[in-house]
């Protein structure tokens, strides 16, 4: 089925519904502008401060995103023409409502009796606590209030037991057609393990059907068995955009289960796996997942055991997801030949803009790779993160003409490599130019002396605006640590600390001890033979 869609675009490309996390953040910011700026409406009525046009420009467009989305749902075969026309009526009717109010109260502070409901439901704000029946009756009370419009609930960082359980189970069952967001991270914590599959398989069944756009399951050591006891949930969610299973304990039995349960991801936007045991196995169940999702934007897969057969198939997968805009691999096993891998599907991608490759072991060669398909590619990338990779000045050409011409960039960490000064001062040259949105340089445990040093400190002095460059735990002379704050005498705050600085290293110390353990191998390899030779007189 994946390969009869992949082959139809037009199914994927003409939807105009819904809108992406960016355009939503955009319309935000314009009407908290409409709200707090001099217009005809606020000479009329009057403006709100600030704070008050930034809450009620949340409050607007969650409630107008939830009764748009409810249309797209009635008409799923359609464009998402109407859906798009209604959420612009009701943005600006909603605008309308509060500039004749006046300034009111913040969203998540008012009343029931107020004009303004709150739509978010959060109880992880408290402290860690097991919550039981008793509690869970007066602490969920305002869920069961008549008329009341949560769309969003948090129920992390309490403990349900299956008192608490019971209590929710009817209450999250009545909610089912109006929560868009359920987050419950987080939520059977030191509960034994009978009690909290129960807990699970509870609250499973009460939503099962539900409408849900984000669902967050993280931080549950769900593996195979908690995952299957939300199985009920999992296959009955139609309109999922946003999936979170980190920390949970995602084996390969628990990666193939998620592959197996969600059977319908073709809206999904955001599916975050990090810190689990997925392994190179695992990793090819969930490149499963990734293959069914076309509209992916933000994927994590970060700390999870993935090897070099687990990096390629993921990297394969993704070839699909052409419009993801931040990616997220870093501390797993991928080696070169995944890096290189990569490289293919990352030349792909035109809307990318945050990319954290760092701790994957590409070393130079797939590093290269990547540098090169990054820079050919039209991705605005905003941060660039390839850390700890074994990174010698045999890449640092390649990386520094992707750093030249990502204009856009904010963020570079190469932290952790070996680059040297003369890799350090490619990178420098690299953004000497233009690079107006730069911000932070992290070029710290790079064996980089005085020179690299000044090369960055001359570059960063001339961003107006940056913020942090970090050359900690490199060998710079006393010296050269004097000149670069001289450089930055009149910044002096964008320079991090140098406490693991040691101007009196060598960059080949590991080097030298390395020969000398050699050389003591040879010595006694050589007095063993003579210990064996035999003197012959007769020779």
């Amino acid at each position: 089925m994946a390969d009869t869609l992949d082959s139809r675009p037009h199914t994927f490309s003409i939807k105009l519904w819904p809108p992406s996390l960016p355009t939503r953040q955009a319309l935000i910011e314009r009407m908290t502008n409409n709200l707090s700026s001099k217009t005809i409406f606020t000479d009329k009525f009057g403006s709100l401060t600030k704070d008050q046009a930034m809450e009620n420009a949340k409050r607007i467009e969650d409630v107008a995103f939830s009764t748009a989305n409810l249309q797209f749902e009635r008409e799923p075969d359609g464009d998402g023409g109407s859906a798009v026309q209604l959420y612009a009526k009701e943005c600006s009717k909603m605008i309308l409502e509060v500039l004749k109010k006046g300034p009111v109260c913040k969203a998540e502070q008012v009343s029931s009796a107020s004009p303004c409901k709150e739509t978010v439901f959060d109880i992880s704000k408290d402290k860690r606590a097991f919550i039981e029946a008793e509690e869970a009756e007066e602490l969920l009370k305002p869920l069961k209030e008549p008329g009341n419009v949560y769309t969003k609930i948090c129920f992390s960082n309490r403990s349900f037991g299956l008192g608490a359980a019971r209590v929710a189970e009817p209450i999250l069952a009545s909610l089912k057609d109006q929560l868009k967001v359920v987050d419950l991270s987080d939520f059977v914590a030191g509960r034994p393990e009978v009690e909290a599959l129960e807990v699970m398989n509870i609250f499973s069944s009460a939503l099962e059907g539900s409408v849900l756009s984000s669902l967050n399951l993280s931080d549950n050591a769900l593996g195979e068995k908690g995952v299957r006891a939300f199985g009920t949930l999992l296959k009955s969610l139609s309109s999922l955009e946003e999936l979170y299973l980190m920390n949970d304990g995602i084996s390969k039995e628990a990666a193939q289960a998620v592959s197996e349960l969600i059977p319908s991801t073709e809206k999904l936007r955001v599916l975050h796996f990090h810190n689990n045991m997925t392994g190179d196995e695992g990793a090819v169940a969930i490149s499963e997942v990734v293959k069914r999702s076309p509209l992916l934007e933000n994927f994590r897969c970060s700390s999870t055991r993935v090897g070099e057969g687990g990096g390629i198939a993921l990297s394969e997968a993704l070839e699909n997801c052409t419009l993801m805009e931040k990616l997220d691999l870093r501390d797993n096993m991928f080696g070169t030949e995944a890096g290189v891998s990569l490289s293919k599907t990352l030349s792909r991608f035109e809307h990318l803009a945050e990319v954290y490759l760092s701790y994957l072991n590409l070393e130079d060669e797939g590093a290269i790779a990547i540098a090169n398909a990054l820079k050919d590619s039209a991705a605005p990338i905003e941060v660039l993160e390839m850390a700890g990779n074994d990174i010698t000045v045999e890449a640092a050409s390649a990386i520094a003409a992707c750093v030249a011409a990502k204009q856009d960039l904010n963020k570079l960490n190469l932290s952790e490599n070996e680059l040297k000064d003369e890799g350090c001062v490619q990178i420098a040259k690299s953004v000497e130019e233009d690079h107006l949105k730069l911000q932070y340089i992290d070029m710290s445990n790079n064996y980089i002396r005085r020179a690299g040093a000044r090369a960055l400190a001359q570059v960063v002095v001339k961003k107006e605006g940056f913020k942090l460059l970090n050359i900690d735990g490199n060998i710079i002379s006393e010296e050269g640590i004097e000149e670069v704050k001289e450089i930055l005498k009149k910044t002096p705050e964008v320079l991090g600390a140098l406490d693991d600085n040691d101007p009196d290293g060598e960059e080949e110390e590991e080097d030298d001890e390395e020969d000398e353990e050699k050389e003591g191998e040879e010595n006694n390899e050589l007095e063993s033979k003579l210990k064996k030779l035999e003197v012959n007189e007769d020779d």
